[in-house]
């Protein structure tokens, strides 16, 4: 059934387990990942960014993600949001197509711009009731810090900023820096756990965790202890796919070039990780 993002963070926070917001970008993926979740008994939140929008049709994958979760799976909770809008007009097509929750992405300006900007998109979704994510500090990516060490703090979340931030902007939840990083971005060898729990202590509201594709148990287990009840997943969804699908046309004799069976096995690699994740996250059993 579809929820709300909202919903679903609120009662990961209020009960001490993270959920998963998991990438999609086309019908395979979509399935894998409400599958999962249902044989996991674990609420999901699906999320896509501008560029899946603008591959898939933002209305079309919209409610691909509506169909399979409401016809197939009503019983377990789905929610649908905007991953790293970076504008007030992607946020405004996403409202008009019917999402309840976005993110809005400023992490890389300065803070009173990035302030600013949140507040116009905050005062924009409220007038729809849709909630806001928004991001402060700056999670990389491989482009900007590679694969050597990264002088970290210019990276980090400033908790005494997020507090003035939150209070001001007035988002439903925030997006940290703690060394995580996105896709192949050589993280902090440990995460900042005690800024992490500085943050926390300050703010009463969810927290999450971009770049988490890689996170094992006992990092998991140490940021959801203090705080964090949202990892987002896109590169180990994109990994497990892309490589089964590779093997799959390598060895050719096992397809029969039947486009079913090759994204059947894609869809299953895609599954069997989004099962993994929810049981690392603890959010299996909550739904």
């Amino acid at each position: 059934m579809i929820t709300s993002v909202k919903e679903i963070l609120t009662k990961a926070k209020k009960d001490g387990y993270a959920v998963g917001a998991f990438n999609t970008a086309n019908l395979e993926t979509t399935q894998a990942i409400i599958k999962a979740a249902n044989e996991m008994h674990s609420p999901v939140i699906i999320q896509m960014t501008e560029k899946t929008m603008n591959y898939t049709g933002g209305r079309a994958i919209f409610n691909l993600i509506k169909n399979v979760a409401e016809f197939y799976y009503p019983k377990i909770p789905v929610g649908i949001h905007l991953d790293h809008g970076k504008s007030l007009e992607i946020i405004q097509r996403a409202a008009d197509i019917g999402f309840t929750s976005v993110m809005y992405d400023g992490s890389r300006d300065k803070y009173d711009d990035n302030l600013t900007a949140t507040k116009k998109v905050v005062g924009f979704c409220k007038k729809k009731k849709i909630s806001v994510q928004a991001e402060l500090g700056s999670v990389p990516y491989f482009g900007e810090i590679g694969t050597e060490n990264a002088d970290w703090e210019k990276y980090m979340t400033n908790p005494n900023q997020a507090e003035e931030f939150v209070k001001d902007a007035g988002i439903d939840a925030l997006a940290v820096a703690i060394g995580n990083a996105h896709g192949f971005a050589k993280e902090r060898k440990t995460p900042d756990y005690a800024r992490l729990e500085m943050i926390n202590k300050k703010l009463n509201i969810p927290l999450i965790l971009h770049g988490a594709s890689d996170w094992e148990n006992g990092k998991v287990d140490e940021v959801v202890e203090r705080g964090i009840c949202c990892f987002n997943v896109d590169t180990a969804i994109r990994l497990a796919f892309i490589n089964n699908l590779a093997n799959s046309l390598k060895n050719k004799s096992d397809i029969s070039f039947d486009i079913r069976k090759v994204l059947g096995n894609a869809r299953e690699a895609v599954e069997n990780v989004v099962k993994e994740k929810i049981k690392l996250f603890r959010s299996d059993g909550k739904a």
